[in-house]
């Protein structure tokens, strides 16, 4: 990223800004605004999350707020209630409280002297998911958002569940909030109230796993917040991004075509990070487009934003499997509408150990003797050590590794070898005639890309929790034996599969330790003859040109800070082959950062550890440790929590340990022991 030391308007950095709300709450912002604001008020701009502006977050705010600034916007920082240094308790994600401070927070903005009373949001992740819900509340002063990383429904493609399957990270990132959130203010901002503040959070700190497992089917709680509920709530311009690395860009093809108000989507290779900090590369100058963004709806400049293509993509060309990339090769494509005129729905047949185009209607009997028998598989726990994350964050490298062995516990169906490139954009769905041996009964569903050497790169994958095949929010216990059509939906992509190469369908009955299994071994009946995959083909267009529409990624100066003590990041899969224990074992551990600016040492560490015994389905467990620690002179507080979660057949068991220490003395410590019954997953 190209450091940018000189802009069009001279930046002023307001520390330690209070923004009072209606209770009598304060919450902690950092504000970054030109100079001439005093005497010429400028739009405000507002992230609004829950971690830490004075210290995990301040190197990135501090490389695109300031450069926001600078292009003549008040960039505006905001802790969330309960978090860093502002008042109260963060009980759960987007309560309506929390949506009803971010429309305090815009309101405050807008009054200020240097705001010209008009507001915009944006954010990643949290910022991008609030961003959606308060726009969908029509604040009276927002204008625009962009919403990076984040979703329209919360039940079905989020971090908690796919398909209404489980997922573990759902386990990792309530054990992360459990960490952030026993987290102290920080007395050289708040004072002496330090202590009071922190004692409140530990008082009121729950695993908020325990209540998400509560929901294990869309309902209200799950409803609040999606804005797929009531797509024309929302009517402000909508910049939606995300990348094919994240675990979340099915919400921008979604966002495109059934929101009504200009709009505008980019996909690119990243994982789980802002465009100009984008890894898999190639990150892009993607606060250029910001400004352009804001410049066309803040401020009536016409930069041609909306007239390029409503859809910039990177086509991913052909990689071997790695479970991290420096960049992904490809182009970047647009189109100028979603769902695209252009891309063609293609069916594929599945046959014994093939995938073929349908067959002619006239050879039915060929069709019943080449794959006419009925399939059964029953996979092994270990179908899933190489799915890496749900969604990569990139720390330690979490993509997918070669599918062969997954494959091995699977049913395999390939095409046969390409004589010409194919490439497909969207969302591939499969659809499937199969009969279960068990009630509770789930299906995975992963394409890739098979190079000549045997190698599998898998391009993208899908689940369905089969008592949830009507619908998720009234599952049915499968007949066991009784045959049934279900489709499952891929997440989508680009990507192109070169002549020689083969396409390759995978299914199998589970996928741990990404998806929580069954309550009990399961074996499916696929028929093959009665199945199929649809795959969103877009036709290689003559003398269509690559485009090159984004510079080179910049941005402001990031706030020094110095590594005192290297982390370390490590994703080891094991096997015992004498009392078959395996287990996946995640360690993100960033070391001791010390930030100059405020004198202040930061130590976080998360170990994440999944785990089973052959195949015995009530041996999985899923355990993660975090330790924060915050050192500045004599002030040293730290906390330490544990999340472990393990079930039976008919429930999910909960174990979570909080202790809180200054220095070596422990001051805190409590622990939580909580069954929740299985409701059909």
């Amino acid at each position: 990223m190209r450091t940018v030391t000189s802009f069009p308007y001279d930046v002023r950095r307001d520390d330690h800004v209070w923004i009072p709300l209606s209770d009598g709450t304060r919450l902690a912002a950092r504000i970054w605004r030109p100079v001439s604001s005093d005497t010429e008020p400028v739009p405000a701009i507002l992230e609004f999350i829950p971690y830490r502006l004075n210290d995990l977050t301040f190197q990135r705010d501090s490389i695109h707020h300031p450069y926001l600034a600078g292009h003549g916007y008040a960039g505006v920082r905001v802790d969330l209630r309960g978090s860093g240094n502002s008042d109260g308790v963060l009980a759960d994600e987007y309560l309506d409280r929390e949506l009803r401070d971010g429309e305090e927070v815009l309101a405050w903005l807008a009054e200020q002297p240097w705001c010209d009373g008009t507001t915009a949001m944006m954010g990643i992740s949290w910022g991008g998911f609030n961003a959606l819900q308060i726009a969908a509340r029509r604040p009276p002063s927002l204008r625009a958002i962009a919403t990076l990383s984040s979703t329209d429904d919360r039940y079905a493609d989020d971090v908690h569940y796919m398909g209404g399957c489980l997922l573990s990270d759902n386990l990792s990132w309530a054990s992360t909030m459990f960490a952030y959130n026993s987290c102290p203010p920080d007395p050289a901002v708040v004072g002496p109230r330090w202590r009071d503040i922190w004692w409140e959070r530990l008082e009121h700190c729950e695993p908020w796993l325990v209540e998400w497992l509560r929901h294990q089917r869309r309902d209200s709680y799950w409803r609040h917040g999606s804005v797929c509920e009531d797509y024309s709530a929302v009517r402000c311009p909508v910049l939606a991004v995300s990348g094919w690395a994240d675990g979340y860009s099915n919400s921008v093809f979604r966002l495109l075509q059934h929101l009504d108000v200009p709009r505008r989507g980019l996909i690119g290779p990243w994982s789980h990070k802002y465009p100009h900090l984008g890894r898999p590369g190639p990150a892009i100058g993607f606060l250029q487009e910001l400004v352009r963004w804001w410049d066309h709806w803040l401020k009536g400049v016409d930069t041609g934003v909306m007239d390029e293509p409503m859809l910039y993509i990177w086509m991913q060309e052909s990689a071997k499997p790695a479970t991290a990339y420096e960049r992904r090769p490809g182009r970047w494509i647009g189109e100028p509408s979603w769902p695209s005129p252009t891309v063609e729905p293609t069916d594929f047949v599945l046959r014994r150990n093939r995938l073929g185009p349908p067959r002619d209607p006239g050879d039915e009997a060929g069709g019943r003797a080449e794959g006419g028998e009925p399939l059964t598989i029953e996979s092994p726990l270990s179908v899933g050590q190489f799915a890496g994350k749900w969604c990569s964050y990139n720390a330690p490298p979490d993509l997918p590794y070669d599918q062969r062995e997954e494959d091995g516990g699977s049913l395999v169906f390939d095409t046969d070898v390409l004589t010409e490139r194919h490439e497909i954009l969207g969302s591939p769905v499969v659809h499937l005639e199969l009969s279960s041996d068990r009630p509770d009964a789930m299906v995975t569903v992963r394409l890739s890309d098979v190079s000549p050497d045997g190698r599998a790169t898998r391009v993208s994958y899908g689940l369905l929790n089969l008592t949830h095949r009507t619908g998720h929010d009234q599952p049915e216990k499968l007949e066991p034996e009784r045959r049934y059509r279900v489709d499952v939906p891929l997440n989508g992509v680009a990507q192109a599969f070169p002549a020689g190469h083969r396409i390759r369908l995978a299914v199998s009955t589970s996928y741990w330790p990404l998806a929580w299994p069954p309550p009990e071994p399961v074996r499916l009946t696929v028929f093959a003859e009665r199945s199929s995959v649809t795959l969103p083909m877009r036709p290689i267009r003559e003398g269509e040109k690559d485009l090159a529409p984004f510079g080179e990624p910049e941005g402001a100066a990031p706030t020094p800070a110095r590594r005192r003590q290297p982390g370390e990041g490590r994703w080891t899969v094991s096997r015992d082959l004498v009392g078959y224990h395996s287990a996946l074992d995640v360690v993100k551990d960033l070391g001791v950062l010390h930030f100059d600016d405020i004198d202040l040492d930061v130590r976080r560490r998360a170990d994440e550890r999944y785990e089973w015994v052959a195949d015995d389905f009530e041996s999985v467990r899923g355990s993660v440790d975090w330790t924060m620690r915050f050192t500045r002179g004599e002030w040293d507080a730290a906390t330490v929590t544990h999340t472990t979660l393990t079930c039976t057949p008919s429930e999910f068991v909960v174990h979570a340990r909080l202790d809180a220490y200054e220095g070596e003395q422990r001051v805190f410590s409590r622990n939580w022991h909580t069954s929740v019954p299985r409701d059909h997953v």
